[in-house]
């Protein structure tokens, strides 16, 4: 599933390719209906026809599209969801479930293996996003860990996937920022001492900036608004890579499970 840096990656890609754009048309797979939440298939895509781009924003791993009437197009990529930048006469993709025609001979295509993703469109945002936690690349600081962990028995990796707590993790930075802050997977997340709430914290931006740097991570499906795979997969620390030898000490990555997901640490310099 595409996290924080990949949908951030791809809003910063379509910011200066699709705002102020209006769309003009909005074509539905059969059998890809499913996808639109909110309103019906039909009534949204009349609604969007003429509604112009304002402005493009991010909560957690969710993109705001933010239109002329004051509504909201919100997309949820999931597990196999892609966003495209296409030419109209560009050839169509696999799993092309949505295109939308915008003002300038371009269209927007949301491609999908599984059709697990997910679009509204609604005029107040926070009913689909207000349920999200803090945005871990901008709404974190060690006194917001702090509060998120408080009480808290599950493990500190459960902790960070939970979009309610802190939003944008997933399993691939979660297990990054646990290795660069030195804490094992499976710690319970109130046991946590203020030093280590600290490295985190330090641990969650780095893993997240550095992710970015490299226009994300393509393990399986994920591309860029221009079908363009990212590069971090290259320069993981620990996320699949099961037997290999750690960076730090030389010690092999080992995987486990946690929360029923699998999870890969340092048995050394995680502790």
């Amino acid at each position: 599933m595409p996290e924080l840096p990949e949908v951030e990656t791809i809003r910063r890609d379509l910011l200066s390719r699709v705002v102020g754009r209006t769309f003009r048309r909005v074509r539905i797979s059969p059998g890809a209906e499913r996808i639109v939440r909110w309103p019906s298939p039909a009534e949204f895509a009349r609604a969007l026809a003429g509604q112009r781009i304002e402005h493009i924003s991010r909560r957690g791993k969710y993109l705001l599209f933010h239109l002329s009437d004051g509504r909201y197009l919100i997309v949820h990529l999931r597990m196999t969801g892609a966003l495209l930048h296409r030419p109209k006469d560009a050839p169509e993709e696999p799993y092309l479930r949505i295109s939308l025609s915008l003002d300038d001979s371009n269209e927007l295509r949301y491609t999908d293996l599984r059709k697990l993703g997910n679009m509204w469109l609604v005029e107040e945002a926070e009913p689909i996003v207000g349920k999200l936690g803090p945005d871990a690349l901008e709404g974190v600081t060690p006194q917001t860990l702090r509060s998120l962990i408080d009480g808290r028995s599950a493990s500190i990796k459960a902790v960070l996937m939970d979009q309610a707590a802190l939003a944008g993790l997933g399993n691939i930075y979660s297990e990054e920022a646990l290795f660069l802050a030195g804490i094992h997977p499976r710690r319970p997340a109130e046991s946590l001492a203020a030093d280590e709430l600290s490295r985190l914290h330090k641990a969650i931006g780095d893993a997240l900036l550095e992710a970015m740097g490299h226009r994300g991570s393509s393990f399986r499906d994920y591309v860029d608004a221009e079908g363009r795979e990212g590069q971090h997969q290259w320069h993981v620390k620990v996320y699949r890579r099961t037997g290999e030898p750690c960076y730090n000490c030389g010690t092999p990555i080992e995987r486990i499970k946690v929360g029923g997901r699998s999870t890969h640490f340092c048995p050394l310099c995680q502790r």
